[in-house]
């Protein structure tokens, strides 16, 4: 009895000891339990607009929903461009949301300014990259509840910049974050392990980090919004729409040109122009087209250029151009209109057999309307032309030429013509 006593306290014993041991394939309750988490890494590069409000707006919900650690910021901005009230908003989502959200100022280089800088200050931690500048924030655009930008340090950031260092020393910045990487293994609750390299201890990380960024739609609009961008678009758009004109004809050069003021469009939209001075660049542009149809450059040619310059200084009501943008533009100016169109225009209105006094008497047909002026062709090429009387010529109509000066011709309506008093060899 005693015997089948101690068997049985033995099975129990055993049996004790194996439910305590996990089966092979399976992990403790611990490792179980153990979730390394996501950080969301999301660029915002340029100018804050409308499209990155939302941008961000977006991916602070979208973390919320997939319960991410951290949302990280990746700043470049020399600034915002979108409505107060939509900074507010931006502001508000920040400050209200149930991810923490981080910002790092970087690569080297980078900067985070003006209305920028206000969203920074919304975020902890904060971290700069070296060479990189915070600051500059002006008045304040944040909802009264949120405060002054900055806390305490609102008087110094408001007309001024720091660098990492000096973001360190008062406190702004934990430590220094070379890498965006290096910031993120710092945040509470990433998650890293040590191992060896080449001998040496380094931390690999557990969390997962995803990155995003706008979408191709999204990026497109964004760049178009840059100031330089949008002042080159409207400025080559207007160019190939009168190259376009004058080459009498609707192709590509015509709908690139359409295209390229269209998307300025949405630029002048969201970026702070004045009216005045866009009017003045486009003014220019008709005074060019005085000029060209003459094939020659003359005095509308330098009121034009006048126009452009004084539009072109005074373009933004708040930012600058480049002056690489600027010589990239004027440059461009000069060789169109006084070199490239006039020539382009006296060759494409011009003919092979140019001994022109053949052409008098010698009918065409209008290519549109002449009313006054429009286009006709005469022997298959097309020629400028201005009809003598004051009834205007129907587009398709016949014509006749009855005089030329220079590379315009001087044409009426076939009907009703006088007849060539001169004799012509058929």
């Amino acid at each position: 009895m005693r015997r089948l006593t101690s068997v049985g306290v033995l099975l129990v014993a055993l049996a004790t000891f194996l439910s305590a041991v996990p089966a092979a394939g399976q992990t403790g309750d611990d490792e179980e339990r153990f979730d390394p988490g996501v950080v969301s890494i999301i660029e915002v590069s340029g100018l804050l607009d409308p499209i990155l409000v939302d941008f961000i707006e977006t991916a602070i919900h979208d973390a919320e929903e997939a319960g991410d650690r951290y949302l990280i910021l990746n700043i470049n901005s020399p600034g915002a461009v979108a409505p107060d009230e939509d900074m507010a908003g931006l502001a508000r989502t920040i400050a209200e949301s149930s991810v923490p959200v981080a910002s790092w100022v970087g690569p080297s280089g980078a900067q985070a300014l003006g209305g920028s800088a206000q969203i920074v200050s919304l975020t902890d931690p904060i971290g700069i990259a070296p060479g990189s500048r915070l600051g500059d924030t002006g008045a304040s655009i944040l909802p009264p509840e949120l405060g002054e930008p900055f806390g305490e340090h609102a008087g110094l950031l408001r007309d001024d910049t720091i660098g990492a260092d000096r973001a360190i020393l008062i406190g702004l910045a934990a430590e220094p974050a070379p890498t965006i990487g290096q910031f993120a293994i710092t945040l509470p609750g990433f998650e890293t392990q040590e191992v060896t390299q080449d001998g040496e201890p380094s931390l690999e990380p557990l969390t997962v980090v995803r990155f995003s960024q706008l979408d191709l739609v999204s990026q497109l609009f964004h760049t178009v919004a840059s100031p330089p961008v949008t002042y080159l678009l409207l400025g080559i758009g207007m160019a190939l729409i009168i190259f376009e004109l004058f080459t009498a004809g609707v192709g590509i050069a015509g709908l690139v040109g359409a295209g390229s003021v269209i998307l300025s469009c949405y630029g002048l939209w969201v970026l702070p122009v004045r009216w005045w001075a866009v009017l003045l660049v486009l003014l220019s542009f008709v005074a060019f087209s005085v000029d060209v149809q003459t094939g020659v450059p003359r005095a509308w040619t330098g009121i034009g250029f006048a126009m452009f310059a004084v539009g072109s200084f005074w373009f933004y009501d708040g930012l600058s151009i480049s002056w690489v943008t600027l010589a990239a533009a004027f440059v461009g100016i000069v060789l169109t209109y006084i070199g490239g169109m006039p020539a382009m225009v006296r060759t494409r209105f011009s003919t092979p057999t140019i001994g022109r006094e053949w052409m008098i008497g010698e009918p065409g047909l209008a290519r549109g309307p002449v009313d006054p002026d429009g286009v006709v062709i005469v022997q298959g090429a097309p020629w400028r032309a201005r009809t003598n009387r004051a009834t205007p010529i129907a587009d398709g109509e016949t014509v006749r030429v009855v005089s030329l000066e220079g590379l315009l011709l001087e044409v009426e309506p076939e009907e009703g013509a006088a007849r060539d008093h001169r004799e012509r060899d058929d």
